[in-house]
């Protein structure tokens, strides 16, 4: 059974003191935790986040848990996230409604905190048990990175990168051959924080390539557009 610490939890409900009672607990259990009162910014919270699970209130103003569930549902970034409904509405209907819209599960109020979180960690086990096992090593030409352990190697020698090169040297190697925009980066990598800006993402393809020295050119420069792990060692790159 696969440890869910660190994942992502976004709680989508109008009341204040549900969402901060949530994030106290959820925090607590190793969660990571974004909260949200207004229904209006859901998706533009969720796509910016990238949550592993949404607890989403059914009832709220504006714009309803059923709606967003929808939303969430045609969105190719979010379609996949679980959703967990949390309302006052306890009649069979309603459930029925709410699973057929694409919730995973659903808690009426008033809830028990408790069981709450076991079923946001039966969830989030049941999809990570469902997904293959990553590979704890990745190569690509002569870069070695070790998942595990957070190390990089350049031919057998030790690199030694930031934990934001690491995480942008693994999503170009995992995605190796397809194109990372510089927003999908700063999505993917710095969690796209409002005050940075694509320039950083150059900044730092650019010392990256100093690290990993004649290996550098396997990441190429998509002019306009971003970058990518070749899928071959080009002869020469635009650095």
């Amino acid at each position: 059974m696969r440890d869910v610490k660190g994942k992502k939890v976004l709680v989508i409900d109008d009341e204040a003191d549900v969402t901060e009672l949530l994030a106290y607990h959820l925090k607590a259990k190793g969660f990571e935790v974004a909260t949200l009162n207004d229904a209006n910014s859901s998706i533009g919270t969720a796509r910016s986040f990238m949550p592993d699970l949404v607890v989403l209130d059914v009832m709220m103003p504006d714009l309803s848990g059923v709606q967003i569930c929808k939303m969430l549902r045609a969105d190719p970034q979010l379609k996949t996230v679980p959703v967990i409904f949390l309302t006052a509405k306890a009649e069979e209907a309603d459930r029925i409604q709410g699973l057929e819209t694409g919730a995973d599960d659903y808690v009426c109020k008033p809830f028990s905190t408790k069981e709450l979180i076991l079923r946001i960690q039966t969830i989030l086990r049941r999809v990570q048990d469902a997904l293959p096992e990553q590979p704890k090593k990745i190569q690509t030409g002569e870069i070695v990175i070790d998942v595990e352990r957070h190390e990089a190697s350049v031919h057998g020698e030790p690199v030694e990168l930031t934990a934001t090169e690491f995480k942008l040297l693994r999503l170009l190697m995992e995605r190796r051959g397809r194109v990372q925009t510089r927003e999908h980066l700063l999505i993917n990598v710095w969690n796209y924080e409002t005050e940075i800006e694509t320039r950083t993402v150059d900044t730092h393809v650019r010392r990256l390539r100093e690290k990993l020295g004649t290996e550098a050119d396997w990441i190429e420069t998509i002019r306009g557009v971003g970058y990518r792990m070749a899928e071959r060692k080009p002869d020469s790159c635009s650095k």
